[in-house]
């Protein structure tokens, strides 16, 4: 018998320097963003109305930035993270320019760090992701770090090489907006808060909170063409050490955002990601909060500026006292998320 099905990577597959093409180019449509919009509760105006994105000079409602980071995150999953533990990072995300309903997605990964892990059955493999447009134009790029399992635990080690990554994105290297404050219009937005209003050190308990329906996170992955099998198989996830399905870490990540919007409506264009840890695991049934602090701010034009947040979602646990720490310094158990990135927001002039 032959065998034409994948198996996917493993770890001692990874070399650093390999270039991985990723197969199923992806043309997002108004009924993606729709789905997103279902699954998520999204209600920043600039993706969802035609009208809005028009008066701040684009040609429609571009389709928002996490969507398209779902769909270029998910053409590397086969390459990438068949076979992984735990996506365990993010780093010097940037989003170039907005992505519209008919335009084409597809990925590029560059193996860029390998390090076997001490237990000598998994290592930790680093990529940067870029996904581009119909007309090869980079739309986002980013870099991210997985636990791969080894194929064989006696296979020899690579040499280590982990890569170098800045802190966070820095206020010049910022991609520019390219929506208009002119026209934006805040009672539409939902907000007369703008990015004057803001103060760094600042704290803002997002109040609402979703609970997650095994249908919900189950459809939310497969619009992103994600394949990992700890989303999917339960009778093989029955066998690990939760017993049960993980959820995708970007459902937690949309899901944050979305609750975000209660504080932070104007802050809609992601336009870059400093870091992002999934701290602990999401399951179905779980309620997800959110809460944000505010931890620097840069002028991007004349009525435009950028707010780097800190953004933390947690499970079971309103965020009005915003929980992060133990007393040790250890992330607590129903943190799930902390997403570091940069979004821009019009001033009120």
């Amino acid at each position: 018998m032959t065998l034409k099905s994948s198996t996917g990577n493993f770890f001692e597959d990874f070399e650093v320097g390999d270039e991985l093409l990723h197969a199923t180019p992806r043309t997002v449509t108004e009924a993606d963003a729709a789905l997103y919009t279902g699954l998520t509760g999204s209600r920043y105006a600039l993706y969802s109305a035609d009208t809005f994105a028009q008066d701040c000079g684009l040609d429609a409602a571009p389709i928002d930035p996490l969507l398209a980071f779902h769909i270029v995150f998910g053409k590397t999953v086969p390459d990438i993270s068949l076979n992984a533990v735990a996506n365990l990072g993010y780093a010097d995300g940037r989003f170039m320019r907005p992505v519209f309903p008919g335009d084409t997605l597809r990925a590029v990964s560059e193996v860029i760090g390998v390090k076997e892990n001490s237990n000598r059955q998994t290592g930790v493999v680093w990529v940067r992701t870029t996904g581009y447009n119909q007309e090869d134009e980079a739309v986002l790029t980013y870099v991210r770090w997985v636990m791969v399992r080894k194929r064989n635990e006696a296979s020899p080690a690579p040499d280590a090489s982990a890569p170098d990554l800045p802190a966070a994105v820095s206020p010049s290297a910022l991609p520019r907006p390219e929506f208009s404050a002119e026209g934006y219009d805040f009672n539409l937005a939902g907000s007369p808060f703008g990015f004057e209003d803001y103060a760094v050190g600042e704290k803002i308990d997002h109040v609402d909170a979703f609970t997650v329906e095994e249908a919900e996170h189950q459809i939310a992955t497969r619009l992103y063409q994600n394949t990992a099998k700890v989303h999917f198989n339960q009778h093989e996830q029955s066998q690990s050490r939760f017993g049960r399905r993980l959820i995708y870490g970007g459902v937690a990540i949309s899901l944050a955002r979305s609750l975000a919007f209660n504080g932070l409506a104007n802050a809609a264009e992601i336009i870059a990601i400093n870091a992002g840890s999934h701290v602990n695991p999401l399951f179905a049934g779980d309620t997800v909060y959110a809460w944000s602090e505010i931890l620097d701010k840069a002028d991007l034009a004349d009525d435009v500026g950028a707010l780097r947040m800190r953004l933390v979602a947690t499970k079971n646990r309103p965020c009005a006292d915003h929980p992060l720490r133990d007393v040790d310094g250890k992330y607590l158990p129903e943190v799930i998320l902390d997403f570091d990135y940069w979004a821009a927001m019009p001033a009120r002039g």
